[in-house]
């Protein structure tokens, strides 16, 4: 981040990222990791922000204690130049020369668009979590998108504090005025991606993973965690044991955590609809669709689409505003399968999450 402020371009070289990494890699041109694969974390991120990203380059040798990295006996320090082919998975030892690719004014991709939209019969969402990436999204043709996701919002240090102080609350009260620190922040957040969008629809999955993605690995984060909320190490550490997920695919987490922290649920709806109100008020005609993640059963989703009703409610009489939205979800699980007809009287959109029904169907890994 630091040297992203001085101008510099950056490439993010880890084992295998993780969400504590967000800030680093959303400042970094390119992410070389030695782990992972199509489906890991830095291959999800860097595809949806559009960044170039090479994964499973098990022959990079990461020393960071000397912030080093050796290929094939070359060894490169902090600060060498390489250049990343995210196509070939080719990294090279030098500075090549770049060109921006012009699809917009590229006859042949032209072309293939025109021939495409003429035979096409499915409409086109794009996936993206911020305001510049569904301008671009749009620039090409998009007509909505299909998945927000809203974790990747809540890593920025001003986010990620307020996150971290609700996740280490003791009461219920404690808890909400925390979590209601993130309400304008969210509220900025949907306003971009609703007006880069509008008037088409926009699915935004409220907060899915388990929250001890949120609080620090480190001694040094963990001390520092400490002095800032003026809570003994001891309690942080106790408390990130009791959050530790073995497979942070399954347990506690998606609609579960809503079901559990009413007011995270309460303060995403009410940032998403005080977002699409302004909007209205502009001329524009959003459309958002709150998608409840990891739903396995229709009382699940009953009870969260109560929170996201009130809170509609509440927003269109206190700004005297009418608007449109829908309420979903993601169909990741196998129960969410087999109870499918109980859980449609309930929700008012399907999405798939195909990756984890894979993973717990067929047991492989995603």
């Amino acid at each position: 981040e630091k040297w992203h402020a001085l101008g510099k371009n950056i490439i993010l070289i880890r084992n295998e990222t993780s969400p504590e990494d967000v800030h680093g890699m959303h400042v970094s041109n390119g992410i070389l990791t030695a782990k992972g694969g199509m489906t890991s974390h830095a291959a999800l991120v860097a595809r949806g922000w559009g960044k170039c990203c090479i994964v499973g380059c098990s022959d990079l040798q990461i020393n960071l204690k000397n912030k080093s990295v050796s290929i094939h006996n070359i060894t490169l320090k902090e600060g060498d130049i390489i250049t990343l082919n995210g196509s070939s998975g080719n990294v090279y030892a030098n500075e090549l020369s770049l060109e921006k690719p012009d699809l917009k004014n590229n006859q042949y991709f032209n072309k293939l668009m025109d021939i495409s939209d003429r035979r096409r019969t499915l409409k086109i969402r794009a996936n993206t979590d911020r305001e510049e990436d569904a301008s671009q999204a749009r620039q090409f043709g998009a007509e909505g998108i299909g998945l927000c996701r809203t974790e990747h919002m809540f890593f920025e240090p001003e986010r990620i504090s307020a996150m971290r102080e609700m996740i280490l609350s003791t009461d219920k009260e404690s808890r909400r005025n925390a979590v209601m620190k993130l309400l304008p922040f969210q509220r900025d957040d949907f306003y971009g991606i609703l007006k880069a969008m509008a008037p088409f629809p926009v699915t935004i999955r409220l907060l899915d993973p388990p929250l001890h993605e949120f609080l620090p690995h480190t001694d040094s984060q963990i001390n520092s965690l400490s002095k800032d909320m003026n809570v003994p190490t001891s309690e942080i550490t106790s408390r990130i044991a009791a959050l530790h997920e073995s497979n942070p695919m399954l347990g506690h987490r998606g609609c579960r955590l809503g079901v559990m922290y009413p007011e995270i649920t309460e303060m995403q709806s009410q940032a998403i609809f005080e977002a699409t109100t302004k909007l209205k008020k502009e001329g524009l005609n959003p459309f958002p669709e709150v998608m409840i993640p990891l739903v396995g059963s229709a009382p699940e989703l009953s009870n969260q689409r109560k929170h996201i009703i009130n809170i509609a409610k509440k927003v269109q009489q206190s700004e005297s505003i009418q608007f449109d939205y829908s309420v979903g979800t993601m169909i990741e699980l196998p129960r969410a399968c087999i109870t499918a007809n109980e859980i449609a009287e309930v929700a008012e959109f399907f999405s798939f999450g195909t990756n984890d029904l894979t993973q717990t169907t067929y047991g492989f890994s995603r």
